[in-house]
This record gives C-alpha cells, structure tokens and sequence, in this order.
C-alpha cells in the first residue's frame, strides 16, 4: 500500500517531466495521458481574448487555456482483453487557469478532481468490469465544438457493471448526483441508467442509453426539494415574490407560506450512431438526446431587511430539451486535404415560464466546417468557418444598437421591462484560419500542434463577446457607448494530447 501511495504521490510531483508524457506502455503499473491548451490573444477591442462568446460557433478562439492529466494504477496487472483478471485506479485532474492566459492566475482553486475510480476486469465473469467511484463518461464527442452530448452520468458517484460479449457492450450503474447538484446544500439525488451499444462490421456502432435522476421528499430537511405555495412565476423572476405576498396580506415574516415538501425528478435519453470508414468518410458521430433538467432548489428575497427563502420545486420543473448534433471527419485529397464538419440544433422549452427570455426557451443552430491543406510535410494551412442562430422563445434578449434599452418594441410579454434590447434572434458569424505546424506531420487532429491564426466574428447583438466596455447610458457614464458588430481576434496557441 505504501509502495503504490508513493507511486501517486511521485506522479503528482513529477507529472510536468518530459520522460512522464508518454507513459502509455501498457507494462508499466503507472501510466499518465492528458491535454494541454495555452494561448496568447492580444485584444485590441477591449475584449477577453475570446472571440465570441461561447463554443456554439466552434471552440477554436472561443476557449481559454485548459490543462487534464489523467492517472492509471494498476493494482493487479494483466491484460483484460486476454482474459486476465486486471484491477486498476483512475485519476484525473483538469481545469482552466495558465499563468498569464487568462483571469484566473494559474492558482490551484481553478483546479478539480474530476474522476476517481476503481475498475476490475474479469474477476467475477469474463468480459465483466466492474467500476467503483465517479461514474461519469461518454460515447465519443464533438471535437469542433467541444460537445459531449452523448454523456451520461454527469457528477454521479456509485458503482457500474460492464459486459463485453462479442460485438455487444452492455453498462449499468447506480449512484448519487446530490453534491454535483448542490455542493454546499447536499440532498442525496439518486442515479440509474445505462447504455447498450452493438458494434457491427467493426467499425460502426449503434447505440442507446439514458439516466434517471430522483430526488425524494424528506419532511423537515431544508435542502431537500419543497414548493412554496402561491407563487407566481414573474414575480419570482422580478424577485417580488415577498413584497408582493406583504402588499395584498399584511402581516410579519413568520405569516409567509411555509414550503411544502415534495420529490423531483429529470432525466437524459441518448441515441447514438457511430460511422467508421466509408469511402472519403474516416468516421461520424451522430447524437439525438431527449432531457429533462433537475428542478431549480431556491432563491432568498430580502423585504424590509429580513431574508425569506423561497422554494422552486414547482416553478422550474417543465425543462425540456430535445438535441440532434453531428460530427464527421473525412478526407478530399489524401495526405494534402482534410477536413471536419459538424451541426448542433436544439430546441429548449420551459413549460414554466412563458413571461420573460431564459437559456430555458431557446432555439439553438450551428454548424462549422474546418479544412486543413499541407503546404510542407509539417506546415499546414487551417480554415474554419462558422454560422450560427440563437433564437428567444420568449420576447426579445440581444440588444442590436448601445441604446437599445430605450428601444424595445415592448412585445406580448414586456410589461414592466422582462425583454431585454430590440432583437429576439441573435445570428452569428466567424472566420478562423491560418498556417499551423504539426510536428507529426499531416492530419487535422494531428497533436501537438503550433497554430498562428486571425479569426474575424460579425454578430447582429452589439458587442458580442466578452469585454471590459462600459455599456451604461446613465447621464454621469463619463465613458461613451460603443457600438461595434465585428470583432478581429489574433492568436498564438498550442494544443497537445499525450
């Protein structure tokens, strides 16, 4: 035990050594892989060094730096696929901070332990593993936007049985989601589910799977889920709910409703259809997801210097979306063309809430296309491109002009100022490229990889990106609006896996 604790902990010290980053032969008790981005965006617009907003126009120029290391133990070695009966550790640590890349200083707070578990191969049946500890994983993803519809499991921890006979790969688990949902309020929040995938000419893969998300009522715990009786939905999004409540029934706090317990529940339905190679095509992804999200638990209200919690149990239960993404790689001219497309459509409603704009109400569409040429046997030239609609169900959200907080045409539902700017659509659209070098030669996922790239972004929404500009229209804003619909980005990154 000492001997193997040492092990880790030489691991956590030394991970950053040359020697370490391909540790992958499958003979060594430890192995470490990973992921690395760092990048310099000099922003002369007053931006962030991002180039939009988020990752729905492609997550090249949309991302910031990211660092993952992922640890592999092996208690009992062997060769699992031989029949061998193998047990190993699992560890990874990931998150978003480099020093001097972006806000977070490099320090450790931005910084997790995303995955710890233990998984034993053929101990009880061949062709059965079985996993102990974080449950969360995934059937592939989309790497142009970088996507993972087809995760499940998302912040449980419990146990997992997995069966491989043939071309058939079944996986079942069970857990608890209560302390990814609400750290600092736990309340256990029970996870089953699983997949089945079926594999065919050895390349291609079907498959389903889904997770069921419960959380039962308990009587008298606060962090359990409750509803408070009588509220209504746009007061509560005015956050009005209490002096409302006082105006129309008199009285002191201990008058207010008290919450009434209840349970909740959500849950993710997942197809999948995996392509291997077929003629220019190296291989799709393609993802149809059905998901229900887990209801808000509550907000507090402050009325005349007393707080007052109130319970969403019932006022955010109806979350509904339904998702059909895509991605393909495939290959024009070999060893001189290749190239990536990829579409994300969503359709987002909330039952709910039908009076004010929300990430709840939404329809999303995107698609990006990326082709890479070789210009020298490890100079590469990269060009993206991306066109995307991000459209408010409920009244208007993006604001076209710097002044258009004067301008809202006050739609069916803005009595009292819920819209937010004159357009209800926001419709965006980017331009990346540039020379790239890969040490490794050819390949659009060749890594690592040195990228020298200019990116350019026309949106309808005035100003946006992230950005430090002030957007005040009050008479003593001393700075003016700005207005600005492009937005020109340089860069000098890296990625690598290992």
């Amino acid at each position: 035990m000492k001997k193997h604790l040492s092990i880790l902990v030489g691991a956590g010290l030394c991970c950053s050594l040359p020697s370490l980053s391909r540790a992958e032969a499958p003979d060594r008790a430890l192995s470490l892989g990973g992921y690395a981005r760092v990048m310099t965006r000099p922003d002369l617009s007053g931006g962030d060094g991002r180039l939009g907003y988020w990752n729905l126009y492609g997550r090249l120029l949309n991302e910031g730096p990211w660092l993952a290391l992922e640890m592999r133990l092996k208690l009992q070695p062997g060769r699992a696929e031989r029949g061998d009966t193998t047990s190993a550790l699992h560890v990874k640590m990931e998150g978003g901070s480099i020093t001097g890349a972006d806000h977070g200083g490099g320090h450790l707070e931005s910084y997790r332990v995303s995955q710890l578990y233990l998984n034993t191969s053929n101990s009880l049946a061949p062709g059965l593993s079985l996993r102990m500890g974080t449950l969360h994983h995934w059937f592939g993803d989309l790497g142009l936007y970088d996507f993972r519809p087809g995760e499940l499991f998302v912040g449980a921890v419990g146990a997992a049985a997995r069966l491989q006979r043939g071309p058939w790969d079944l996986q079942l688990g069970l857990g608890d989601a209560g302390f990814a949902l609400r750290p600092q309020n736990y309340h256990s929040v029970l996870v089953g589910g699983g997949s089945l995938r079926r594999r065919f000419a050895n390349r291609h893969v079907v498959g389903l799977g889904g997770v069921y998300r419960f959380e039962p009522e308990v009587t008298g715990n606060p962090y359990a889920p409750h509803r408070t009786p009588g509220v209504d939905v746009e007061d509560w999004l005015r956050g009005r709910v209490v002096e409302r409540y006082f105006m129309e029934t008199p009285g002191d706090q201990n008058d207010f409703p008290r919450p009434e317990a209840q349970s909740a529940s959500s849950f993710k339905l997942l197809a999948y259809l995996g392509l291997g190679k077929i003629g220019y095509l190296n291989w799709n992804h393609l993802y149809l997801t059905l998901e229900k999200a887990h209801p808000d638990h509550s907000t507090i209200e402050t009325y005349q210097g007393d707080s007052v919690r109130i319970y969403l149990g019932d006022l955010t239960d109806e979350r509904e979306s339904i998702t059909l993404s895509n991605e393909m790689h495939f290959t024009l001219l070999p060893g001189r063309l290749d190239g990536a497309w990829a579409f994300y459509l969503s359709r987002r409603r909330d039952g709910d809430n039908d009076v004010a704009p929300s990430d709840y109400d939404m329809d999303l569409a995107s698609t990006v296309l990326r082709l890479q040429s070789q210009v020298a046997r490890q100079v590469l030239l990269l060009l993206e491109s991306s066109v995307a609609l991000e459209r408010s169900i409920q009244g208007n959200r993006y604001r076209a002009r710097a002044d258009s907080i004067f301008s809202s045409d006050s739609g069916r539902h803005d009595l009292e100022g819920l819209e937010y700017g004159d357009l209800s659509e926001r419709r965006t659209w980017q331009l990346k490229f540039g020379p790239v070098v890969n040490p490794r030669g050819f390949g659009i996922f060749s890594r690592p990889s040195f990228r020298m790239l200019y990116g350019v972004q026309y949106s309808t929404q005035n100003l946006a990106y992230g950005h430090q500009l002030v957007e005040s229209l009050a008479a003593d804003n001393r700075f003016p609006p700005v207005e600005r619909h492009w937005h020109h980005l340089g860069a000098l990154e890296v990625e690598a896996w290992f």
